[in-house]
């Protein structure tokens, strides 16, 4: 039954403002589920965002929840530009300045050894650090405990105003300093000026962790030029509508989804597939938002504008990912939601403790503070998020889109990786992969002659292979297609048939000679096809035409690497087996499964995962028959040139059709999850080591303040550490395609000068006429737009004397 639009679950995006730690992360979300409608709700301290699932949501409700709670909340729409904070004149580091110079004179006698400050100068300096620059930590504070609950702004205000009251006390009862009064407001200012300083410095750094996000939603022009009735008009891109033909001039980016009308050039895609050479475009072709033309003008329909594009889609997934919490952290909210009561009640019974031991109610009073300063729990609630922003925004950066928090954390532990054969593997598109015959030239080019009208994918293949070798299109006429046989054309005074056994057996043709050569590649799941020449009266077979799909030139690097990584591959394909067999020898994988049905997937997948030795288990797919095994699988992968049903499904997606890209994809999953365990476990040592030392009064609360403000920079700083992350270079890498071109990218050694650049080029152009060459002679990069098969290219290369050292 369809869902109605009444009843279907939406969902609310709020920024929220005034959270400081784990606490208040737990404390918002408690309020949210609280509000009638709401099924669910997350909330994200690095982002300062929560989203809010449920039926009927009432976005003034909600926001009154979290208002009641403490916090300010306003909705935000999905998929616009993130919003800059607002800007005072002043700049955002002022305050953690300002305390620091008022704090430096009251820290200045301890370090020099110099006479002490006055007590009435002590207090006129400490007395605004505590209540103009410290009046945040009240405000959120006050709000905490009107909401009946606790975070660390209570605790810095609580154990800040202890130590200032003190040392007034202290001060107001021996108001001349005749019995030299021990005060404190070196310890109140300077746990302030600290706490300021670490959250101005961990604002910086989650600043950063959101570049992945603003890099994509600047990828957005403003405007879009038209052309209409004759005439080039800007407009504002949200009044870009389907259908509508862009103008896009070189150097300009292409403002939505669509179709080159007229025109040719190279496109740069690379914040969008991770792709780091041009991309080439023709007529006919896709387009995507975001690109950045090259050097020719096109005309492009519009096909998919706004919210529909893929660069609106791309930043949807990587905000959605960023937004659900991991498995790991859910146990982090459990932690966080008991630690402040638990740290209030440690610093009770410290302060008890000492006091009734020692009589010394000042030391108590001092170590009770320390422990409230130290066990701020800022670490713990930044540990895991900024680990899964930073994870996924680089992930983005390489053309790899995680859906959701939980496959980044699930990918690190996949042990087996289940592919689909066909558009996964392969090309997805039938090659001629053999010719056999006396005059393989002549059979290829009366191959050509006799279908080169047709649309057939077997057809192209063939005009592709005639080309690749430089062949004449023989003249042709009176063409016809034989429907279930093949086809029929005259070149010359000729009959030439092209065709299936059946065809041959029709026009009474005796194709013993060429049977074995047929029944071998049938052996291995190709298709193949006779050619026959009636002339004279009498019909003669020239030869077969075996078509076979060809591998990616990455599949079988990323076999061997995931080898490497100590993940073992299965082919999953409805092939024959006798085609299965063949890829995968080709490829050295030594399990795989053929003839399978589509509907058969997904329990060929979850009969795999049954089995403990393979560990989790990725499904990587590109079809709508691989969508019920991608969701059966552990990690669902799709390839982002497959069905929009199989990107949907899967919890991550991989913007380029290389199968490289699945061992990248579990090798940043490996690195996030490392960082958000480094920095769990900074958190919780910090905090399970701090409190005891703290409450044994070993540690003073100026000391615990600089502990505190470190251990927040430190996470954040660490999970930053992800951004150096870069895929390991592939030996072979197809860079892109344009209709039956490929560009390569190849190091080419031993070139010197000029007359080098001339013979390597002239090499390339021996094997393909059409072929375009640039080379950039400091850096040996060879980059080649051709046709020709990328094994031949390199090795016309090296017999011209110029070793091809690398293809990527």
């Amino acid at each position: 039954m369809e869902t109605t639009s009444e009843t279907a679950p939406a969902a609310l995006q709020l920024a929220v403002q005034g959270m400081t730690c784990a606490s208040c992360v737990a404390r918002v979300e408690k309020a949210l589920k609280k509000v009638p409608g709401v099924s669910d709700a997350s909330v994200n301290l690095a982002t300062e965002q929560a989203t809010v699932h449920g039926a009927h949501l009432d976005a003034d409700a909600i926001v009154a929840a979290v208002a009641q709670a403490g916090y300010e909340a306003a909705p935000v729409q999905r998929g616009q530009p993130r919003a800059e904070a607002p800007r005072s004149g002043l700049p955002t580091w002022w305050p953690v300045a300002a305390a620091a110079i008022l704090s430096l004179p009251l820290v200045l006698p301890m370090l020099v050894h110099a006479w002490m400050l006055p007590g009435w100068l002590q207090l006129l300096l400490a007395t605004p650090v505590q209540f103009w620059l410290g009046a945040r930590f009240y405000r959120a504070g006050w709000k905490a405990l009107r909401a009946g609950a606790g975070n660390m702004d209570l605790l810095v205000a609580i154990g800040t105003s202890a130590a200032y009251a003190l040392s007034v006390y202290e001060l107001a009862a021996d108001p001349l300093g005749h019995g030299m009064p021990q005060l404190y407001f070196e310890s109140s200012a300077v746990v302030i000026t600290l706490v300021l300083l670490g959250k101005w410095l961990e604002g910086r750094a989650k600043h950063q962790t959101v570049e992945a996000i603003r890099a994509l939603e600047s990828l957005r022009p403003d405007t879009a030029l038209v052309r209409r009735g004759g005439q080039d008009i800007a407009l504002p891109l949200e009044q870009l509508r389907a259908g509508d033909v862009m103008v896009v001039r070189p150097g300009a980016r292409v403002p939505a989804d669509g179709r080159v009308l007229e025109g040719s050039s190279h496109l740069d895609e690379s914040l969008l597939t991770g792709e780091s050479l041009p991309v080439a475009r023709g007529p006919g072709e896709p387009v995507l938002s975001g690109a950045v033309n090259g050097e020719g003008m096109l005309l492009v329909e519009a096909t998919k504008v706004g919210a529909d594009t893929m660069l609106a889609h791309i930043i949807r997934m990587v905000e959605d990912a960023q937004a659900v919490k991991a498995p790991i952290q859910r146990l982090v909210d459990r932690v966080s939601a008991v630690f402040v009561p638990a740290v209030l009640l440690i610093s009770l019974v410290t302060l008890l403790g000492w006091g009734l031991a020692t009589g010394d109610w000042q030391q108590a009073l001092l170590n009770a503070v320390a422990v409230q300063v130290i066990a701020c729990p800022c670490a713990l609630g930044l540990a895991t998020p900024t680990g899964i922003m930073v994870g996924t925004g680089v992930a983005a950066r390489h053309g790899i889109l995680i859906k959701d928090a939980e496959a980044l954390e699930t990918a690190h532990a996949v042990r087996t990786v289940v592919f689909d054969k066909t558009g996964t593997l392969t090309e997805g598109k039938p090659l001629v992969v053999a010719v056999e015959g006396a005059d393989a030239g002549r059979l290829l080019a009366l191959a050509w002659a006799v279908q080169q009208y047709s649309e057939h994918p077997l057809a192209k293949a063939v005009a592709q292979a005639a080309q690749e070798r430089g062949l004449a299109l023989p003249a042709a006429g009176e063409a016809a297609a034989l429907p279930g046989r093949g086809v029929r054309a005259r070149v010359g005074a000729a009959n030439v048939y092209l065709g299936n056994r059946r065809l041959m057996q029709e026009i009474g043709a005796a194709f013993d000679a060429w049977e074995d050569a047929a029944r071998r590649h049938e052996s291995d799941g190709r298709t193949v096809s006779w050619l026959a020449v009636e002339e004279g009266g009498a019909v003669r077979i020239e030869g077969v035409l075996a078509f076979g799909d060809r591998l990616k030139p990455g599949s079988a690097a990323a076999i061997a690497r995931l080898k490497t990584m100590g993940v073992d591959a299965v082919m999953l394909t409805g092939d024959n087996r006798g085609a299965a067999a063949l890829v995968a020898r080709e490829l050295g994988l030594a399990r795989y499964v053929a003839e399978v049905l589509p509907a058969d997937k997904a329990a060929s997948v979850r009969e795999l995962m049954a089995k403990r030795e393979n560990g989790k288990v990725a499904m990587v797919g590109d079809g709508i028959n691989d969508a019920p095994a991608l969701a059966a699988a552990d990690v669902g992968i799709a390839m982002a040139g497959g069905t929009d049903v199989a990107m949907h499904t899967a919890g991550i997606t991989l913007m380029r059709g290389d199968p490289l890209l699945v061992a990248d994809a579990i090798a940043i999953s490996s690195a996030t999850y490392r960082k958000i365990r480094q920095n769990l476990a900074w958190a919780f040592v910090y905090n399970v080591v701090g409190i005891p030392v703290a409450a044994l009064g070993l540690l003073n609360p100026v000391l615990a303040g600089a502990a505190m403000a470190l251990s927040s920079v430190s996470v954040v700083s660490n999970a930053l550490l992800l951004r150096r992350w870069k895929p390991t270079v592939s030996t072979i890498s197809t860079v892109s395609t344009k209709g039956e071109k490929t560009m390569y990218e190849l190091t080419v050694e031993d070139m010197t000068c000029k007359h080098c650049v001339g013979r390597v080029t002239k090499a390339v152009q021996e094997i393909d006429q059409g072929a375009k060459v640039d080379i950039d002679l400091p850096t040996k990069k060879v980059k080649i737009d051709s046709s020709a098969d990328l094994d031949r290219i390199a090795k016309a290369i090296d017999e011209a004397g110029y070793p091809v050292s690398a293809r990527a």
